[in-house]
């Protein structure tokens, strides 16, 4: 006990922790005690990963008791919204719950139509269907792989008859998303459709959709939804021509070697344009008809009118008087007259016909038509269509009015020197840009290509402790160092010097123990030095003695150890 306390003491610093009261010894113990023990529970504690979170009371209940009879640890986040379970048991966890079927909270879908009742009103058949609705929606917008939830709210009016009173549905979509993680223009497009189309009547404009932040993904319909399409669109013009400009050239001068930018100037103005053209009449027989009439009238031997105008022939015929002189004959030379002259007004009208009826042949034709029949008319009226054009032009919008090309090509690096490229080269480099963006010099395009050093041959990588990886490990690290410079804080401070104290404690008293053996074996290897030293004057006394008594015996003895020895020597 003496030597364990003498050991002891020898350690630095026990004796003025010896000194201290038997509380704050008491106290010191028991804080390293605690400590030692909290660094071993939290080195050998898990990494708890979340398995579930924002779940209701149900399913979180049944998840705990699915992972006690799975013999899973789990713990819960500190504001008790999230369950956690070791990061190396997550997937598996969740894939032993999914065949289980949980968890079961989520968007009730068509699974309600199956829990009707007897005796539900229309009202409340109809609201069921739209909760089911709302959840199929919802279930369906989950399956976009950044979707963490989604709500759908469906504004479905009631159908009536009038028309002037029917409303259109609308609909509103929350979704939340994973985090790091956003939808794209396209992926919102197809939300939004999914959704118009699977309402009646529901049109695409009347669908909005907003993330957890509270940010609009929808272009609103108005100014600045179509401000926004506008610009994706001249950007994507802009991001085609520079991508082809880069394709062509990086094989020819490196990658990284070449820098290319575009300017598109697009109208986007809406064009409509009527015209009405009228061309002349084309040649006689090409023209179309429009409508046409003919009148023809015949006389045979018509009758002509006798007698004087005027006065006389309205009066009635006076009394017959005997003509002595000739008075056949005068009648009868009035008659022909009448008739050579009703003869010859035909005739004289029978070029006219002539004229105006094409169909009666050549003048003496007609005129033996005249003599025979006496008296015709042709009358034809016809009506040619106008050529006439009416057009309607509607020019597309967005039309390409002018584009800016600019591209930068590094020198040449031959030999470990910069060298610039050669004119023709340039040349060939600036022909291969203009039929990549498709130059036009009636539109005004331009193009600028420039040879110049560079100074940065590419673009830096971005710092390594931006990777979450790197974080991660790096977390792991510091936490592992500081464990391990806690250990040998512990070490050095506390255990190690109790331990080199033990150690010379028990070297001092191996190194006691054996001073002492050996000054033992000293007394011991003296008195024997003293006792045969003794002895030895006790035979050489008694050898005397016993020559002075029988000197003739010590003769004998002293000569047989001579023949002994001669003995020896010859044999």
């Amino acid at each position: 006990m003496s030597q364990t306390a003498e050991m002891l003491s020898r350690i630095p610093g026990y004796n003025a922790i010896r000194s201290l009261p038997k509380v704050a010894l008491i106290g010191l113990g028991a804080a390293l005690v605690a400590l030692i023990a909290g660094l071993l529970m939290w080195s050998r504690s898990p990494d708890y990963q979340v398995l579930f979170s924002n779940l209701d009371d149900r399913d979180g209940g049944a998840i705990v008791s699915a992972l006690g009879q799975m013999n899973v640890p789990y713990q819960f986040n500190g504001t008790g919204t999230a369950i956690l379970v070791p990061k190396e048991r997550v997937h598996e966890a969740r894939m032993q719950l999914a065949a289980q079927g949980l968890p079961r909270s989520g968007n009730a879908g068509f699974e309600l139509l199956d829990q009707s009742r007897f005796g539900a009103s229309q009202f409340n058949e109809q609201v069921t269907y739209q909760r089911a609705l709302e959840g199929e929606l919802a279930n369906s917008i989950k399956a976009v792989h950044s979707v963490q939830e989604a709500r759908v709210h469906l504004a479905m009016p009631r159908e009536t008859l009038f028309v002037r009173d029917r409303q259109s549905p609308t609909a509103s979509v929350v979704v939340s998303l994973y985090p790091g993680r956003s939808l794209t223009e396209g992926q919102v497009s197809a939300i939004t459709w999914l959704v118009s189309s699977s309402v009646p009547n529901l049109a695409a404009d009347k669908v909005s959709i907003i993330d957890q932040n509270g940010r609009l993904l929808t272009a609103p319909s108005g100014e600045s939804g179509a401000d926004s399409l506008q610009r994706n669109f001249v950007n994507d013009i802009e991001y085609r021509a520079v991508q082809r400009i880069l394709t062509l050239l990086n094989p020819l001068v490196g990658a990284g070697n070449v820098r290319a930018q575009v300017t598109a100037e697009v109208d986007f103005s809406r064009r409509e344009q009527t015209s009405e053209v009228y061309k002349p009449n084309q040649a006689p027989g090409q023209a179309a008809v429009r409508s046409q009439q003919t009148s023809s009238t015949l006389q045979r031997n018509p009758t002509q009118a006798q007698g004087v105008p005027g006065a006389l022939s309205n009066q009635p015929p006076t009394n017959a008087t005997a003509d002595i002189v000739n008075p056949p004959q005068g009648q009868d030379g009035q008659a022909q007259n009448a008739q050579g002259a009703q003869n010859a007004q035909a005739a004289g009208n029978a070029p006219n016909a002539g004229a105006n009826d094409p169909s009666l042949g050549s003048l003496a034709e007609q005129a033996r038509l005249l003599q025979s029949a006496g008296n015709a008319r042709n009358d034809a009226t016809i009506n040619y269509e106008v050529d006439r054009t009416i057009s309607h032009v509607k020019g597309p919008m967005g039309q390409l009015s002018r584009l800016s090309v600019a591209v930068v090509v590094n020198y040449r690096n031959k030999d470990n020197e910069s060298q610039p490229l050669e004119q023709d080269e340039l040349e060939k480099i600036r022909d291969l840009v203009k039929q990549a963006v498709g130059y036009s010099a009636d539109r005004g395009d331009t193009l600028s290509v420039v040879n110049g050093l560079f100074n940065e041959q590419g673009e830096t990588d971005p710092p390594f402790w931006k990777n979450p990886e790197y974080r991660e490990l790096a977390m792991d690290m510091i936490k592992y160092l500081v464990f391990a410079f806690i250990l040998f804080m512990a070490w050095r401070i506390v255990v190690n010097p109790i331990i080199q104290g033990l150690i010379q404690a028990k070297a001092n008293a191996d190194a006691r123990v054996e001073r002492q053996k050996e000054d033992k074996a000293r007394e011991q290897a003296a008195e024997q030095r003293a006792a045969e030293m003794n002895r030895y004057e006790d035979n050489l006394n008694t050898a005397r003695a016993m020559a002075h008594s029988d000197p003739r015996a010590v003769a004998m003895v002293l000569r047989s150890w001579l023949t002994k020895e001669d003995k020896n020597e010859n044999g």
